[in-house]
């Protein structure tokens, strides 16, 4: 039975149409433009900074978005912003007496609005607050010590394949890949996620099925 789950945060738990929205604006660039340069970018299997460097070429992202922060333009997150699946499953998860993590690739500012929206979970981190980011191994390693257990004891759950479940698998966890967000459904059926992935599911309440499993 697995008793620790940890979660990817961008289209796993959070929607990611504001961060788009307003790098578009911010970029006074049509957000269908962005959204589909960044479908572009995701089909080429590049990182998705690439759809900002089409349009802005000289493009220095860590400075722009401090430029967007200091302009009162920065990160935002509602409840809003979560998959209708999060709340329900996180929490019959925790009742379920298995332990729940969220830990993803985010700024040290998404954080703190994480941690705002009061989710049910244990444990939240962000690749910002720790100072490595997946896919490098240190930051599964420093997932596990975080939770306090060992690698192979933990369920990763992500969408992407090349930051989720290809990294956490070489690094010894377990994981499920969701089918969600461009690079979930994109990337669903292809070899290196099926194997890869000790789960391939369609909402995070399946999950609950697994660990009653």
């Amino acid at each position: 039975m697995i008793h620790t789950i940890a979660f990817d945060v961008g289209e796993t738990l959070v929607r990611d149409d504001r961060y788009w929205a307003a790098w578009a604006d911010w970029l006074d660039t049509p957000r269908h433009t962005v959204s589909a340069l960044v479908g572009a970018v995701v089909a080429r299997g590049q990182d998705n900074a690439e759809a900002l460097r089409l349009i802005r070429p000289d493009i220095d992202v860590p400075a722009e978005y401090e430029a967007r922060e200091q302009a009162g333009r920065g990160e935002a997150l509602t409840e809003a912003d979560l998959y209708p699946d999060v709340r329900p499953a996180l929490s019959a998860l925790r009742e379920a007496g298995v332990r729940v993590v969220i830990a993803g690739n985010q700024t040290a500012r998404m954080g703190e609005l994480l941690r705002g929206l009061d989710l049910p979970a244990d444990l939240l981190a962000t690749s910002g607050e720790w100072g490595v980011a997946k896919p490098d191994p240190a930051f599964f390693e420093r997932l596990a010590a975080e939770a306090g257990v060992p690698v192979a004891e933990i369920l990763y759950v992500g969408d992407h394949p090349q930051n989720d479940t290809v990294p956490a698998a070489r690094a010894g966890l377990r994981t499920a890949h969701l089918r969600r967000g461009p690079w979930g459904f994109l990337w669903a059926d292809e070899p290196v996620v099926v194997e890869s992935a000790d789960y391939r599911i369609n909402s995070l309440m399946d999950l609950v099925g697994i660990t009653e499993g």
